[in-house]
């Protein structure tokens, strides 16, 4: 072979990364571990798309955003080390909802109301919520309580069951996490208020400093543009 002189430049070997597999809806589901963050919800998700390698089967890898639920079942997983970790010296940016003057939204960034009430035509309707492909789902102001409630109501509560993306009447992995176990206190949702245009916004969870981390917090107020927090992302296929 001939010789060819120059430079030849590195190549830098792609940043390594560990992965997280959880039970989710009977299959498995493949995260990045430990969670992008802490950041904001943009940079978390800028990050989550670059690529990385694990092994040689997956040299080359790169994430997408987890949905609420997905986000749901891999805190559920471990949640006693997830609370240490995220939980209480931060929160859980879970993922996209939109807030709008009938209810609320998971897992869609779209804004437009004729669009999302025509989204609606394809979701079943399961206990009062809506429930569509791609975890997308909506969740009537008349199916859940805001404010400073007990796990039960809480779990059994429209959001709680669209961010679980569930058919059933309490969302179970929901109902584990805001227990007396972890949160003698509660759980107090806010942030969901009604609003005359539907608004983009990024629902997290986390725990309520304030009271010694004894209250769940799940909150719909912001985009986490402004505050750190930590997103899970899944692996592409």
């Amino acid at each position: 072979m001939e010789n060819q002189y120059g430079i030849t430049k590195a190549t830098p070997s792609l940043p390594a990364i560990d992965l997280l597999r959880v039970p989710h809806k009977g299959k498995t589901l493949l995260v990045g571990y430990p969670a992008f963050g802490p950041h904001t919800h943009r940079n978390n998700l800028e990050t989550m798309s670059k690529e990385y390698s694990h092994s040689k089967e997956l040299p080359k890898i790169s994430f997408k955003p987890a949905t609420t639920s997905e986000s749901i079942s891999v805190v559920t997983y471990d949640f006693e080390k997830i609370k240490k970790e995220i939980f209480d010296p931060r929160w859980l940016q879970a993922g996209y909802i939109v807030r709008t003057q009938d209810g609320v939204f998971a897992n869609t960034s779209e804004t437009k109301e004729s669009v999302l009430k025509s989204m609606l035509d394809k979701c079943e309707k399961v206990n009062g919520i809506y429930l569509g492909e791609n975890d997308f789902g909506f969740a009537p102001y008349k199916t859940f309580e805001t404010g400073v409630q007990d796990c039960d109501t809480f779990s059994q509560g429209g959001l709680a069951r669209v961010l679980e993306h569930t058919k059933e009447k309490t969302a179970e992995n929901l109902r584990t996490i805001a227990s007396p176990k972890f949160y003698k206190r509660g759980v107090n949702v806010w942030g969901f208020d009604k609003v005359k245009e539907p608004i983009l916004r990024v629902a997290y969870l986390g725990s309520d400093g304030d009271f010694d981390y004894d209250r769940l917090d799940v909150g719909g107020f912001d985009w986490n543009v402004y505050y750190d927090g930590y997103a899970f992302g899944v692996l592409r296929e």
